[in-house]
């Protein structure tokens, strides 16, 4: 299994924010310290909004930050938003399915308890689990008024 593009940059959009939580951060700013264009932050960033993990405020001061707590966040959910609209396999698109197999094939019943596992497993992972006591994490995504806020430097 190999994650979108799109699903990837989602959760690095959400950890850029809850590392810098409080703050409005802009899509420049994510763009640039995750390594991804500006247009396709932006939009990561609406389906994120759309999907109610992201405020968003317009205007010249405007910007982005988390919807709710990082522990409110479930990362499965995230994902769901991300790759639910695209098939597994062939067969899980009916309307589009060719495999001959399709009747007789029992390795759709194993990809679906395959799948279903794999979301049960995020299910259980929320946005501050990535991000707390990341100190590595940290450092490459806080800006730097937030830096030392969470990972203060030893001594």
């Amino acid at each position: 299994m190999r994650l979108t593009t799109r699903t990837n940059l989602a959760a690095r959009v959400l950890m850029f924010c809850a590392v810098n939580e409080g703050r409005l951060v802009r899509t420049g700013e994510v763009a640039e310290s995750c390594n991804a264009s500006a247009n396709h932050v932006a939009r990561v960033v609406n389906l994120l909004h759309a999907g109610g993990f992201i405020e968003t405020v317009r205007g010249r001061t405007g910007g982005l930050r988390l919807a709710a707590p990082a522990e409110r966040i479930c990362i499965g959910a995230v994902f769901r938003v991300f790759e639910a609209d695209i098939p597994f396999a062939e067969c899980f698109a009916p309307e589009t399915n060719t495999c001959p197999l399709i009747g007789t094939c029992r390795l759709r019943t194993a990809l679906t308890r395959a799948l279903a596992a794999f979301y049960d497993e995020l299910d259980s992972v929320t946005l501050a689990d990535l991000v707390t006591g990341n100190c590595g994490l940290h450092g490459l995504l806080a800006l730097p008024e937030a830096m030392g806020e969470a990972c203060p430097a030893p001594g």
